[in-house]
């Protein structure tokens, strides 16, 4: 039997939400989206969860998470901090964490096994698990064929504000051409609007399939992850918000014709929680999927 690892990045700040969002209880027995996404995870075949988290609130993910899966999976945990960079570039103001591939990057030893990544606040839906986890199986552990669920960005905005996605591009074949980070993306009227480079505001199709950091990889990607680190250091170390993506690494590995991607399609509807009143939503969501049993009335009982 083949092992498969969920990478779960609960390092996040929650700044626009105003607070640790990851901790966060979105139904009356105290479950929050992490929960949803590790049941989900170990329903379709995940055997090994690592948590990568701050090291502020490791224990309370420890206590949170440790017995509940405690017998059903193996667990792990790294620490995300800022100081974690190679001792050159050690001299920075940097208090925000570094992102998602840096994250990734600090618990690089503790993944053997072909992975998902996800965020721990976004709630993906059982069919996405299921999807990337039929995508590992079969995948070599020394291949450089990684993949994607992807997800239409009219069905990811928040009614509270702007967000930033990933738009993809890719042939008819679903290989993954190019990702594009759009930031301050927001519904106007009937239309979706995106901020280009130049300070303009573009539309944006509703059909535009986004990243949601929901990424399928062979240990093989792990071995890129420090060279591009610090190329990323050479020129931002000294920035403040400058952010290390998994989209940056897939979309330089892609360019350099070092990897590919296929992005998969999915049938899960996504929910997440970018901004405190975003929650009242998803907490009614997943009232009604509890009430329709897609979830038991107690997860780990």
């Amino acid at each position: 039997m083949k092992d498969f690892t969920l990478v779960i990045l609960a390092a996040g700040m929650g700044s626009r939400y105003g607070g640790t969002k990851q901790l966060d209880a979105i139904t009356e027995n105290g479950e929050t989206i992490m929960d949803f996404s590790l049941y989900d995870a170990i329903k379709a075949g995940f055997t090994k969860i690592v948590f990568i988290v701050r090291k502020d609130i490791l224990e309370e993910v420890k206590t949170d998470f440790g017995a509940k899966l405690e017998g059903r999976v193996e667990v792990a945990y790294a620490i995300q901090e800022t100081t974690k960079v190679p001792e050159k570039y050690s001299n920075n103001q940097r208090v925000k964490p570094w992102g998602t591939a840096h994250a990734l990057l600090v618990a690089k030893d503790l993944i053997k096994d072909n992975f998902c990544v996800i965020n721990a606040d976004d709630f993906y839906g059982y069919d996405a698990y299921k999807t990337i986890i039929s995508f590992l199986k079969n995948a070599d552990p020394s291949s450089t064929n990684y993949t994607m669920v992807g997800y239409p960005i009219y069905n990811t905005l928040s009614e509270n504000g702007s967000v930033s996605r990933g738009e993809t591009f890719a042939d008819e074949d679903n290989n993954l051409q190019q990702i594009k980070e759009r930031t301050a993306i927001t519904k106007r009227g009937n239309d979706i609007v995106f901020e280009n480079e130049d300070g303009n505001e573009e539309i944006m199709s509703k059909d535009t399939i986004v990243s949601m950091n929901f990424f399928g990889f062979t240990p093989a990607f792990l071995n890129y992850l420090d060279s591009e680190f610090e190329a990323f250091l050479e020129e931002n170390y000294q920035e403040l918000k400058a952010e290390f993506f998994l989209p940056l690494v897939v979309d330089n590995l892609i360019k350099a014709n070092q990897a590919k991607m296929k992005v998969l399609s999915t049938d899960a509807k996504w929910m997440g929680v970018t901004y405190k009143e975003d929650k009242e939503v998803v907490v009614d969501k997943v009232k009604t999927l509890m009430q329709q049993s897609v979830y038991p009335p107690k997860l780990w009982e």
